[in-house]
């Protein structure tokens, strides 16, 4: 059952949110004391630097080790095997990966033991099956900080890791989405089954089909973010939690614009599957309305579990229906 507020509580603390924002981004080295050598890809630990990013990759190995990135557009990718790996741009939004995927997947194709990635700008990314992405996770955990990733496929795309965390903190995801494949559709973000999503702090905008955030995570955080369909075509929902989910998304701000392939619901719990207990997920502090030249009837969370969800404090716009049970 959803459960109604008598009285309006205060909001989720955004100096709570900062701090876990800080947190999550505190094992990122700093890009202004990384050293760079003559070539694009150096290791900071050893201070080699090498031509090719894959090079840089394998000298870590299954170690620990953090590349530092040049400034420019760098045509390559990667595939991590093992070890824990930092991705930094020596300057962050100068350091481009472009148009090139490694294994028809990703300009980074990450399974070893976690990575880290920050400053890093990805764009263009895409391949036959029309899932290209900036970042594949096929396992380990992940940190994203500060980066973009623009007009492509997807933008992060992870596979299953039940014990797995990610991160994602101050990043854009913009021009992302489709639903041209056989598969199925690809998103800004999409996530399998992991254990824990955390979304700060972060921009979604101009999609081009899909959702914005699917994620069939544990646990799903997603706070003071904003969501900005207005620009957007052919999307879908805003957030959607297929499987069902406990977290919280609070103190987002959300605008549905109006080329939508679904524009049913902002927010979706459970229309794919109930494989999770969702009781307790809480959605609160949101703004989400309709753009200004739209004129339509649509619902801020539409759930399909029967969950106890906590819905409140949210402040809706002309046109939005808080719940709907389905």
């Amino acid at each position: 059952m959803e459960r109604y507020a008598r009285t309006l509580p205060a909001r989720p603390s955004l100096k709570l949110i900062g701090v876990l924002a800080a947190l999550a981004v505190a094992a990122i080295p700093a890009g202004a004391v990384l050293a760079q050598g003559n070539a694009p890809f150096t290791v900071v630990e050893s201070g080699k630097s090498y031509a090719m990013l894959q090079d840089a990759v394998n000298a870590i190995g299954n170690g620990t080790g953090t590349i530092a990135i040049a400034n420019g557009t760098h045509r390559q990718c990667a595939v991590q095997q093992g070890g824990s790996i930092s991705f930094v741009a020596a300057e962050p939004g100068k350091a481009v990966f472009e148009g090139k995927s490694c294994e028809g997947k990703a300009a980074l194709v990450l399974r070893g033991r976690e990575a880290s990635v920050s400053g890093l700008v990805f764009r263009r990314m895409a391949v036959r099956d029309f899932n290209g992405a900036g970042i594949r996770l096929e396992k380990g955990n992940l940190t994203v900080a500060q980066s973009w990733f623009l007009d492509s496929q997807q933008g992060i795309l992870a596979g299953n890791d039940p014990n797995g965390r990610i991160v994602i903190d101050k990043s854009t995801f913009s021009g992302l989405g489709t639903c041209e494949g056989p598969g199925g559709c690809a998103h800004s973000i999409y996530i399998g089954d992991y254990g824990h999503l955390r979304v700060t702090r972060s921009r979604f905008e101009k999609g081009t089909g899909g959702h914005y955030v699917k994620a069939r995570a544990a646990r799903v955080d997603v706070a003071a973010s904003s969501f900005d369909d207005s620009k957007g075509s052919a999307t879908n929902y805003m957030i959607d939690l297929p499987a069902g989910s406990v977290g919280q998304i609070t103190n987002n701000w959300f605008v549905q614009g109006q080329n939508k392939e679904n524009y049913s619901a902002f927010i979706a719990v459970g229309a794919e599957q109930n494989l999770r207990g969702s009781d307790g997920l809480q959605i609160a502090g949101n703004d989400a309305r309709l753009a200004p030249n739209v004129r339509r009837e649509t619902i801020f969370v539409a759930d399909w579990t029967g969950a106890d969800l906590v819905i409140e404090n949210n402040n809706l716009g002309a046109g939005l229906t808080k719940f709907q049970r389905r």
